[in-house]
């Protein structure tokens, strides 16, 4: 089983808040194994992989996880990192032995594979409402503690007749919406009329409060973000004392946004932070402000064409990036250590790349690396994560939760 080293005890199922959290201050060493699937393959380094792939760079990978581990543990601040960023057990497991307390997760599938894989604490950050899904995660009980989030009175009821039907008790945390405009309470009022409703309900067990800031992502300034952030803050806190006068007690604030991470680590009544996309950062976070050698992910891809007007064609499309083009240039990626290369369009199987005149041309067999626009996205179109590192294969880890949309 994979439990955080620096949990002690259990009340109920809430952890010692108040506790100083131990932590290591290094991540375990990552070595090809003589019987690892990189090794089975015969590959050693990345001219050996056969593309497109996804490739992880370990030293930065490692670098980020302890960034914000250490973050968070200054912060006095459990990490709960969601891992429908990188959907790997191996990932996963480096992250809980750098001390994380936990895992985030978007969808039942997603818990029941990491539960599989011998995770026990395990927090679904969302509202799941049909019968069947919520009986799976009834027994997924047995073998972890199992959250889930709500976020209305019909959503309430749903887990309430489940657990009725089934003898189980939920343990649920409260949405807000503090800005997004997606699921979540949006006032006082509502927080207290589902918060009522939970209260009187044996089968769920109020844990506390959750959002996901995802609206920091609109904001390039800094200083602009860490407003947002405290605003955000500022709704959490009025409804968690709202609850508390009516004897529902926040032992959790929960927040979760790799952007906003920075600003939250120094709100003291946030608990706990349950980030993603810190682990490999991308151009997204580059245009917020991550550095660009920060970034631990890419597709590496070979070219396929090379052609007299300056076009080069790889063979990584939309179903090796994902489809997000979120910037007003259009563009699919950025070529790794090519500034005057624009990769300008792409089809399912194929990447069209336009170089600047008197750009020198790659030839046809050549490897290049794509710094995807959004990991999330990319990552669930792959089977595989190649861990490199200094351009050597360390090993192959299994994006084990892929595709697990229900």
């Amino acid at each position: 089983m994979v439990e955080a080293t620096h949990r002690k005890e259990w009340k109920g199922f809430e952890p010692n808040q108040g506790e100083v959290l131990a932590f290591s201050p290094t991540c375990p060493r990552v070595r090809l194994k003589s019987g690892s699937a990189a090794s089975q393959n015969g590959m050693r380094t990345i001219d050996q992989i056969e593309t497109p792939a996804l490739l992880v760079d370990l030293p930065r990978l490692q670098a980020n996880i302890l960034r914000v581990q250490r973050l968070a543990q200054q912060s006095g601040k459990y990490l709960r990192p969601h891992a429908k960023t990188h959907k790997s057990p191996a990932l996963a497991r480096l992250q809980v032995s750098c001390g994380a307390s936990g895992l985030t997760v978007a969808k039942v599938g997603e818990a029941e594979i990491f539960v599989s894989e011998g995770f026990t604490d395990v927090f679904v950050a969302n509202e799941i409402v049909s019968k069947e899904k919520l009986e799976r995660l009834v027994r997924l009980q047995d073998r972890a503690h199992i959250s889930i989030g709500v976020d209305s009175i019909p959503t309430a009821e749903a887990l309430v007749a489940c657990a009725g039907a089934r003898g189980a008790r939920f343990r649920v945390l409260l949405e807000c919406d503090t800005g997004l405009g997606r699921a979540g309470v949006r006032s006082v009022a509502e927080a207290l009329q589902v918060g009522q409703l939970i209260a009187e309900c044996p089968g769920l067990r109020f844990a506390g409060i959750f959002t996901h800031e995802g609206h920091l992502y609109r904001f390039s300034d800094p200083e602009e973000r860490r407003q947002r952030a405290r605003q955000a803050v500022e709704q959490l806190q009025a409804v968690r004392e709202a609850l508390e006068r009516i004897g529902l007690e926040c032992h959790t604030v929960s927040v979760g946004s790799t952007p906003g991470v920075d600003a939250m680590a120094s709100e003291p009544s946030v608990t706990e932070m349950r980030p993603g996309n810190y682990v490999f950062f991308d151009r997204m976070q580059v245009r917020l402000g991550a550095r660009v050698e920060d970034c631990a992910l890419s597709v590496l891809a070979t070219v396929t064409g090379v052609y007299r007007d300056g076009r080069v064609v790889i063979d990584a499309g939309a179903k090796a990036l994902a489809g997000d083009c979120p910037f007003d240039d259009r563009t699919w990626g950025e070529v790794v250590g090519h500034p005057d290369w624009t990769f300008v369009a792409a089809s399912e199987e194929h990447g069209m790349i336009q170089l600047c005149p008197g750009s020198a041309a790659p030839r046809v067999g050549d490897k290049v690396q794509i710094l995807p626009n959004h990991a999330c996205t990319c990552v669930n179109m792959h089977d595989e994560l190649f861990v490199c590192q200094e351009g050597v294969l360390v090993d192959i880890w299994r994006i084990a939760a892929r595709g697990k949309s229900r």
